[in-house]
């Protein structure tokens, strides 16, 4: 892709460093959704969008994984906003789907984003993970009050709700996740009617821990 040459950005004033992150941010994640292609998001073309020097963005950011990273978290909170909205159903199990199919429509209309967030390997502690994954408003945290309401309501297995809500959304995150990253690493798989191959995918897992009347 070409593209002209860069506008050379005056020197921040004090304090406007936080909209130059920003700004950053913004151009990194239009890149990551103009290219489809992480290796395209380089921190020269970054600087390049912003009109600042690569040296620019290394004051806020230490590398490209950790500006990658940003970006994608930045976008899981519409991630979480949208699979939150997709939660309509009365019942707790169909809320549950609800969220599977919202997970992996998310992870195919946004597969870079996918790939950096849950196909990507970055120098995160797994305390670092496991605080991210719990934090109030995030899609885990859903899942995981889900599978607790399940739990409590007496729909889950005994022998499986004796292990607790984190087991349950494992269980189920396992599943989804594993057709989700399939799609995104595979899209040029003769795959067949992928709707189809979803619902059983999602139906299947959580049948499998429900008790058998529900």
């Amino acid at each position: 892709m070409r593209r002209g040459p860069a506008t050379v950005r005056p020197r921040s004033r004090r304090g406007e460093g936080e909209r130059l992150r920003e700004e950053i941010l913004a151009a990194a994640e239009a890149l990551l959704v103009e290219t489809a292609s992480e290796d395209a998001v380089s921190i020269r073309a970054v600087a390049q969008a912003v009109g600042v020097s690569p040296p620019s963005i290394y004051r806020h950011f230490a590398d490209k994984d950790m500006l990658l990273l940003e970006v994608c978290r930045h976008s899981f909170t519409h991630f979480s906003a949208a699979i939150e909205k997709a939660l309509g159903a009365a019942s707790t199990a169909d809320q549950m789907m609800e969220l599977g199919h919202a997970y992996i429509r998310y992870a195919r209309e946004f597969p870079e984003h996918y790939r950096i967030m849950f196909m990507a390997r970055f120098e995160l502690s797994a305390q670092a993970y496991a605080e991210e994954m719990v934090a109030e408003g995030s899609s885990f945290a859903l899942l995981l009050r889900i599978s607790q309401q399940l739990i409590d309501g007496g729909h889950v297995r005994p022998e499986v709700a004796e292990r607790g809500a984190l087991h349950v959304g494992i269980l189920f995150w396992s599943a989804v996740h594993g057709l989700a990253s399939l799609l995104v690493a595979k899209p040029g798989l003769p795959w067949p009617d992928i709707a189809a191959i979803e619902h059983d995918v999602i139906a299947g897992v959580i049948r499998g821990f429900l008790v058998a009347d529900d």
